[in-house]
């Protein structure tokens, strides 16, 4: 794996190779920290008010100091420009700061890094597993986009090991919730339907503004809650993200899907791009 040459840490761009965070940081010890992704292109961060939005909104719910706009903008910036990169995947963490071994919190200041590495480009297409365990609707972090996510790393391995590219979470009532890193929408009977927040699912950046792109198309897409039942008979399905955009599906569970034929998904890429053209920060 190559790293990038160059981190942010608390305020300083230090080289990769020598940076470090303290072995008793609450991120590292209990996973006690929340993060955002970003796509920047040519240069500029994609819709970086909504991500530092959702940043603070996390970071209010785990009791963790949010960095200010200025702060959160100007330390992506400078982590492209250190690394030379204008097309990047941009991570920005933040954490509660060291703390005692347990789940009891210190004192310590939160300690905020930001990551940034090349852009890279995902196939035409995307192929889901969904998996046997479930995302708890009623969990303390559900909703939030926390750095506990050894869940989702055991989820994505077995997508993996099953060919699959991402793997798709039920919540405990048996209702289609959310990947790993993404959305999910279904198109059921010619209706555009997705999960709605009340299901656990994130709040995704990405399927914000395509409900926004739909709304300004004139497509109508419903905020329902989806038997996860209905992904064996869904006519056509596609992924959201930061990083994927609209990513049409292939295959659900090695059931083939139309992919980039799907009809509406099709439309709904093109409300997309129509929608967020010509603007960093729509």
């Amino acid at each position: 794996m190559n790293l990038p040459t160059h981190i942010w840490i608390n305020g300083h761009i230090t080289h990769t190779a020598e940076a470090r965070v303290s072995p008793f940081d609450h991120g590292f010890l209990v996973g006690d920290g929340v993060f955002e992704t970003l796509v920047a292109r040519g240069g500029r961060p994609f819709t970086p008010t909504r991500h530092w939005r959702r940043l603070v909104d996390s970071c209010r719910a785990m009791n963790i100091t949010p960095p200010e706009y200025d702060t959160f903008l100007s330390a992506m910036l400078a982590t492209m420009e250190a690394n030379g990169l204008a097309d990047a995947r941009v991570r920005v963490t933040l954490t509660s700061g060291d703390g005692p071994l347990g789940s009891d919190r210190g004192d310590s200041p939160p300690t905020m890094t930001v990551a940034a590495t090349p852009l890279k480009p995902w196939p035409p297409t995307e192929t889901i597993l969904t998996v046997p365990w479930t995302r708890n609707e009623r969990c303390a972090l559900a909703g939030i986009k926390s750095t506990s996510y050894a869940g989702n790393v055991r989820a994505l391995a077995l997508a993996h090991a099953e060919g699959a590219g991402e793997a798709i979470f039920a919540n405990t009532q048996d209702e289609l919730c959310e990947g790993t890193g993404t959305n999910i929408f279904i198109v059921t009977g010619g209706r555009v339907q997705t999960p709605p927040l009340s299901s656990g699912c994130l709040a995704g950046v990405t399927r914000g503004l395509v409900l926004e792109a739909c709304a300004a198309a004139g497509i109508v897409v419903e905020e329902v809650s989806i038997p996860i039942a209905l992904l064996k008979t869904c006519e056509e399905a596609f992924l959201t993200s930061s990083t994927r955009d609209v990513h049409p599906l292939a295959k659900i569970d090695q059931r083939p899907m139309p992919g980039v034929a799907g009809p509406v998904t099709q439309r709904v890429a093109q409300a997309f791009r129509d929608f967020v053209a010509g603007r960093d920060d729509p």
